[in-house]
């Protein structure tokens, strides 16, 4: 069998296993998802021949939309869910039919004070805000840290998100660009949670600013690694302003738009193509792939690995990487109506708008780390909830959003991966089971009240550990960034776009990259930056 061809070369004469005259592509790209496709849409719209080989049946890896309840007209965004590095910039230039909505709410956090159910509500508009604060902590000091808190962050993301699809700057060149000595001593030297505990004497306060530095990482506060401090630094800079935004039509609805891209350009998408070994001498390369015809070889002038720095490590040859560990419990629901809250005094439809909070208090954080690090599953998970569809009811059915269903998405912290690995349902099960728990603490109603159930009468709702996704989407230890996050400045032997591996025609551009991590494209565009790049020169 012969590999699939580019469209400038459909009808040259078969070329032999070692020659890349006829048959050869500008550039092969492993794996379709995100970040994948967006380098193929650059590539392409420029003019080189791409070829998009990717294991599954389809393209979109971890940023897709799915029905994944039998007979349920539920359009859920599996694995990924909210919008917010991905930059304007690679929309418009690759002219995709994507767009996002913003939340009217950030953020509410239910908590009891004085044996009295109450909570944190941030958004909705300066005034509410200054008063759920007030409420909550019984002065205006909290709410006043909080603006100057970030304020300061806001004025980092403006000076730093323009950065993720330039060149690479240096350690210093990239302090400078932030021109606040205070500030890069708190984001970049510093642990994080010493900045937070100088501006905040609240603890759920506090914990709501941390759990921005907990998402897909497991670390303390105070960490010395400064994983917390990177993690941390991603979600507050997207798109200058640390929004995070909801995709209309799902997650989906992005990939879609991006593999309609690249193929409209020229790209060659072939699903069911299991890249399983690359050879390079520097210069050209052979991609040698399995499908359901047998094995074949592709020939490229470039690879562009769209997965893991260990994924890297086996196709080529080379020592992996150190393991990398996922920290996450993703359960997604569909519910017959939101649930009522204990706290009179909030919407649930304004209060799950935003991000919902559940046992993340500084201290709660602090003890479900130091159990999880102890090999035990928190006794009181924190997690935190969204709901889609309140912002975006078009990925419900008619039926389901006229009779006023929605989907619930949690996103559960400090659960590695080692905690699983005895027995990985069992514990999923039991997580799950107190993290719910946590969550019915705060409502009026059990949860399980109001969950759906599928055309088996089943419940509406599915749960996913660290060893599910790596199973599922090959995520390494299930670490939804493939490894911990990087600085995005400099770093040795990566090359001027933080993409290069040791070989020179060898290209990282998927979530491992420097900058890479969330839905951003930013890896793909700057890997297809730098293709161009050389070939240019």
């Amino acid at each position: 069998m012969t590999p699939p061809t580019p469209p400038s070369a459909r009808h040259a004469p078969h070329a032999s296993h070692a020659s890349h005259a006829s048959r050869a592509y500008d550039a092969v790209i492993v794996g379709g998802g995100h970040n994948g496709l967006v380098a193929a849409a650059y590539l392409a719209r420029a003019g080189r021949s791409v070829l998009v080989l990717e294991r599954l049946d389809h393209t979109g890896g971890a940023a897709v939309s799915t029905r994944p309840f039998a007979g349920v007209d539920a359009r859920l965004s599996r694995y990924s869910y909210l919008v917010s590095l991905l930059p304007k910039k690679i929309v418009r230039e690759l002219d995709l039919d994507f767009r996002v909505r913003g939340r009217t709410v950030s953020s509410y956090t239910p908590v009891e004070r004085d044996g009295r159910p109450t909570g944190l509500l941030v958004g909705g508009d300066e005034r509410r805000t200054r008063e759920s604060f007030a409420r909550l902590t019984g002065s205006d000091r909290e709410y006043a840290a909080w603006q100057r808190f970030y304020g300061m962050t806001g004025r980092v993301a403006q000076r730093v998100f323009p950065t993720l699809t330039e060149p690479l700057p240096t350690r210093d060149e990239l302090r400078r660009r932030v021109d606040d000595e205070a500030a890069w001593r708190a984001l970049f030297e510093e642990p994080i949670g010493v900045a937070i505990e100088e501006h905040f004497a609240d603890d759920l306060v506090r914990g709501v600013a941390l759990t921005d530095a907990l998402i897909g990482t497991f670390a303390d506060a105070h960490d010395p690694g400064l994983s917390q401090n990177r993690c941390f630094l991603y979600h507050v800079i997207g798109g200058g302003t640390g929004a995070w935004d909801v995709p209309v039509g799902g997650m989906g609805a992005l990939t879609d738009a991006l593999a309609d891209a690249a193929r409209a350009a020229g790209a060659v998408l072939a699903p069911g193509h299991e890249a399983v070994r690359i050879d390079t001498d520097g210069r050209a390369a052979e991609v040698t792939y399995r499908c359901p015809d047998g094995e074949a070889v592709a020939a490229a002038r470039h690879v562009l690995v769209n997965a893991s720095p260990q994924e890297l490590a086996t196709l080529t040859g080379q020592a992996p990487p150190p393991p990398a560990e996922g920290a996450q419990l993703k359960v997604n629901m569909l519910l017959t109506r939101l649930p009522a809250l204990r706290d009179p005094g909030t919407d649930p439809h304004e209060a799950f708008a935003g991000t919902f909070h559940i046992a993340e208090g500084y201290e709660q954080l602090a003890t479900a780390h130091a159990r999880a690090a102890a090999g035990e599953p928190p006794e009181a998970p924190p997690s935190e909830i969204y709901c889609h569809s309140l912002t975006d009811p078009t990925i419900l059915g008619p039926d389901l959003a006229a009779e006023g269903m929605h989907t619930l998405t949690l996103f559960g912290l400090h659960t590695p991966a080692r905690l699983f690995a005895g027995d990985n349902d069992a514990v999923r099960e039991r997580l799950l089971a107190s993290t719910l728990a946590q969550l019915d603490a705060h409502l009026a109603e059990p949860l399980a009240d109001c969950l759906a159930t599928d055309a088996d009468g089943r419940p509406c709702i599915e749960a996913r550990s660290p060893l599910d996704l790596e199973r599922d989407l090959r995520l390494p230890g299930g670490h939804i960034f493939h490894r911990d996050l990087t600085w995005p400045h400099a770093q040795e032997g990566t090359g001027p776009w933080g993409v290069g591996t040791a070989q020179p025609n060898v290209l990282l551009c998927g979530a491992g990259a420097v900058r890479g991590g969330g839905v951003s494209g930013v890896p793909g565009h700057n890997a297809a930056m730098a293709v161009l790049d050389r070939s240019a020169s």
